[in-house]
């Protein structure tokens, strides 16, 4: 038979034991661990009971009450030690977060815009607030709209493979937004006032020029259009783009799909036309191309040219983006250097 003295001396042991390992305790899963290997079924306090059968039957009773005591104890002790764990914990962790308000703050650099697309924005804005609609084509074409219908003849050398981008023999990447005035003539009856931009595919690479770049295309049709209407608009567009002072003027040239057709130039916004290295000493920049449509082009979509005429113009985005921010390379534009991109911001 086991001898109730001793086993009271190995529930005082028990417990002294407990005191002395939650005394060296650093955090809260230290004792739940603790606590897992004195409270669960196998535990030091769980084995106290295989006692029982070896104590005398008139001492079970207060044996087993003596070891339920121990339990209710050590359950209460690690509780307790629990809840001061975690509130050391939470108090530690507040400690790491803890800001001064009073510390300057990190820098964060605001981003902006790329050029692009502040050129783009702004050109959209100065012609819808000339009442044109905006329209966006697809940029894979077929043959008709990108070349036939523009009265560009099959023999042209826009079509050489060296040029344009065949998908297949009838599809291609658009060599221009121009492709854009057909589907809007085909589906609308004049007065039309629309302006197409996106991107176009060329197979041209230099300082100036990208295989794909930036386009916008102007178009308006009505009764009674001519390149005086054309210059005055353009006018306006320049002032706003380039300033007040810059002027206009316009140089005979050749397109298919306009007759006639003309090259615009602006009088140079670096030195007001007098002449420097940033106009070659010419006083004037070549800026884009326009002309009135061409009859042929017309009665391909179905609008008689003997009613109606039209004028169209063609932006090429980054062309302006150079221009107005001094950038001599195209390829500065599409490697998004944040050292050339930081310094130009419109807003």
């Amino acid at each position: 038979m086991a001898n109730l003295e001793e086993l009271r001396g190995k529930i005082a042991a028990i417990r002294e034991e407990i005191r002395k390992e939650t005394a060296n305790l650093q955090d809260s899963k230290a004792v739940y661990e603790l606590k897992k290997s004195f409270l669960d079924k196998s535990g030091r306090i769980g084995q106290l009971m295989r006692y029982m059968k070896d104590v005398d039957p008139s001492q079970r009773a207060e044996f087993g009450k003596n070891v339920n005591a121990l339990k209710d104890w050590a359950l209460e002790h690690f509780n307790s030690m629990d809840e001061e764990m975690r509130r050391r914990e939470v108090q530690a962790q507040y400690e790491r977060e803890k800001i001064d308000i009073t510390m300057p703050s990190h820098r964060r650099t605001a981003g902006n815009l790329h050029p692009v697309t502040q050129v783009r924005n702004q050109l959209i804005d100065i012609f819808s607030g000339m009442g044109f609609e905006i329209f966006e084509g697809t940029e894979v074409e077929n043959d008709y709209y990108n070349f036939t219908a523009l009265n560009t003849p099959k023999d042209h050398p826009a079509r050489d493979m060296q040029d344009t981008f065949y998908l297949s023999p009838d599809f291609v990447l658009r060599t221009q937004t121009s492709a854009a005035q057909i589907h809007v003539m085909e589906n609308e009856k004049p007065p039309i006032k629309i302006l197409s931009p996106g991107k176009v595919f060329r197979s041209d690479d230099d300082a100036t020029h990208s295989p794909m770049f930036s386009q916008m295309e102007g178009l308006v049709v009505d009764k009674g259009i001519t390149l005086g209407d054309l210059q005055g608009m353009l006018d306006v567009f320049v002032k706003k783009v380039f300033g007040d002072e810059t002027r206009t003027r316009l140089r005979p040239s050749f397109f298919p799909f306009t007759e006639p057709s003309v090259e615009v130039d602006v009088s140079c916004f670096e030195c007001g036309g007098k002449g420097c290295n940033f106009c070659k000493h010419t006083g004037w920049i070549e800026i884009l191309g326009a002309g009135i449509v061409n009859r042929k082009v017309l009665e391909n979509c179905g609008v008689d040219p003997d009613v109606y005429s039209g004028l169209a113009f063609g932006i090429g985005i980054e062309r302006v983006a150079m221009l107005k921010y001094g950038i001599n390379n195209i390829k500065q534009l599409f490697e998004s250097d944040l050292r050339v991109l930081e310094q130009i911001n419109d807003k």
